[in-house]
């Protein structure tokens, strides 16, 4: 059991296929080593024990991941016959009557599905502590966040209970907890990996699809199964030839490699950070890159008020959709203080609010372009702090007093006034992932470095639209010259 739980999920994978481990057997060592671990880490909302076991005696097809098991986020997308309540009790007892897109092709890739997974209400914040599901917590240390939103997934996959988890990406919520749990998180370009067919812009655009695992060639046959267009989709990434998967193993070739440890929406970078992008730039060196300190031209005050009010106002509308999902009116005492603030702040935008945001998203997007022109890939921290302790990134007393106020008496004014104060302080320790969600670009996280605390630190790596393989190739480079994979946090299955 231990080597079928160490194994990821393209070695389980030709395991089932040559016949040396039955898909049954495997599905029955995941669900063991969720009751194991699970109890400790508040990952699963939702179990799947018995269609698990019936699907692993049916003949699964020649998918690429026939029979290996995976963990399901409770949001980004529906599963059809499962509850989807994206953590609010306001959609307690909802169950969708169809698969999104990206759930259709991971089944019919012959994945099963073992768990439903944890995730802050609406998946809006950047750890994973709902109120209605209590916090998951971190393998490597269990006062510490998974990160969030795609926390309860990544939790699951760190302490070997799955190979792969899916999960999705709105503002760092892949490449947070993949920081945060010593994992490989890729967010996709924009319109690589569908959203539909019930999203078609999520969050203007911001949201990507996508998976956790333990190792890139994991990352790049999962992005195999998930990418290409569906009809309809409102953008298109540039068309790519090929399998990912084939990019693993390949020369990157030698690139031109800018790097940075400035916070791009905060104010400081821990030196534990800062210390793991120094030891990234010293072995990109060693391996023959070359590599200079550069940062992108962007607005960041602009960014990070296009980011509030896009948000704000996708929140708004994902509320009223779900509204008509449940047939009931929503109300300030249906969701969390955090989650309704941002319903009024979408309500309070206008038509001009939101295209002064998407000009600022698109003027940033030309900016990083032009910085691609003379630079492959942009390394930076993931994270500008190591992950933090649980409770740290929850409302103080003094927010939550202000929010009641505003939830009593909602004066536009006020709520602009308080959107502001967001905008100052909300992202100095998770300042590094959105503005690639705006831009459209493909970023990975990579789980290069551990803090003198034990606790993993990731290292982001950008590129220009389009450009997955290059990021794939050279995730693949640095996978080999400092492997992570061995690496397992306290809390693990095996």
């Amino acid at each position: 059991m231990s080597h079928l739980l160490d194994a990821d999920a393209t070695e389980l994978a030709l395991l089932i296929r040559t016949g040396k481990i039955a898909p049954l057997e495997l599905v029955d060592a995941a669900l063991a080593a969720l009751d194991r671990v699970n109890p400790k880490l508040n990952a699963v909302v939702h179990r799947m024990d018995e269609a698990a076991r019936a699907q692993a005696k049916q003949p699964l097809g020649d998918g690429p991941f026939a029979g290996v098991p995976m963990a399901v986020k409770d949001f980004d997308g529906f599963v059809q016959g499962l509850p989807f309540t994206a953590s609010t009790r306001f959609l307690d007892g909802f169950v969708p009557d169809h698969d999104a897109e990206v759930i259709a092709r991971l089944r019919k890739a012959g994945l099963i599905f073992v768990a439903k997974t944890n995730v802050p209400e609406l998946a809006i914040m950047g750890t994973t502590e709902p109120a209605w599901r209590g916090a998951a917590h971190n393998p490597w240390n269990p006062d510490h966040t998974t990160g969030g939103s795609s926390g309860g997934s990544a939790a699951l996959v760190a302490a070997r209970a799955v190979p792969v988890a899916h999960g999705g990406d709105g503002g760092g919520s892949l490449r947070i907890p993949a920081s945060a749990c010593g994992l490989v998180g890729l967010k996709a370009t924009r319109g690589r990996i569908p959203t539909g067919p019930d999203i078609g812009e999520g969050w203007g655009g911001y949201v990507q699809f996508g998976v956790l695992t333990r190792s890139v060639r994991d990352t790049a046959g999962l992005l195999d199964v998930m990418a290409g267009p569906m009809p309809g989709d409102p953008y298109a990434a540039p068309h790519y030839v090929g399998r990912f998967a084939d990019e693993v193993g390949r020369d990157p070739g030698k690139l031109r490699v800018a790097f940075t440890t400035k916070s791009f929406f905060g104010k400081h970078t821990d030196p534990a950070c800062a210390e793991a992008v120094h030891q990234t730039v010293q072995l990109l060196t060693d391996l023959g890159h070359h590599v200079q300190e550069a940062t992108p031209a962007f607005d960041r005050d602009a960014l990070v008020q296009a980011y509030l009010v896009q948000v704000g106002v996708g929140v708004a509308a994902e509320i009223e959709d779900m509204a008509g999902w449940v047939g009931k009116t929503p109300r300030a005492s249906d969701f969390e203080p955090a989650t309704w603030f941002l319903r009024q702040v979408g309500r309070a935008m206008g038509g001009v609010d939101l295209q002064h945001a998407r000009d600022a998203i698109q003027t940033a997007g030309r900016s990083l372009a032009a910085f691609h022109q003379n630079y492959d890939v942009l390394v930076s921290p993931t994270l500008a702090h190591p992950p933090v302790r649980l409770g740290e990134l929850g409302l103080k007393t003094a927010d939550r007093i202000g929010l009641a106020a505003l939830r009593a008496l909602p004066l536009k004014p006020a709520i602009r006034a308080a959107l502001a104060q967001l905008a100052a302080d909300n992202f100095e320790k998770t300042p590094n992932t959105q503005i690639f969600n705006q831009t459209g670009q493909p970023a990975v996280s990579l789980p290069l470095h551990v803090s003198p605390q034990g606790l993993p630190i990731g290292v982001q790596f950008s590129a220009a639209c389009g450009e997955e393989g290059l990021l794939l190739r050279l995730a693949a480079q640095l996978e080999g010259a400092r492997p992570w994979i061995a690496r397992k946090p306290g809390i693990c299955a095996c």
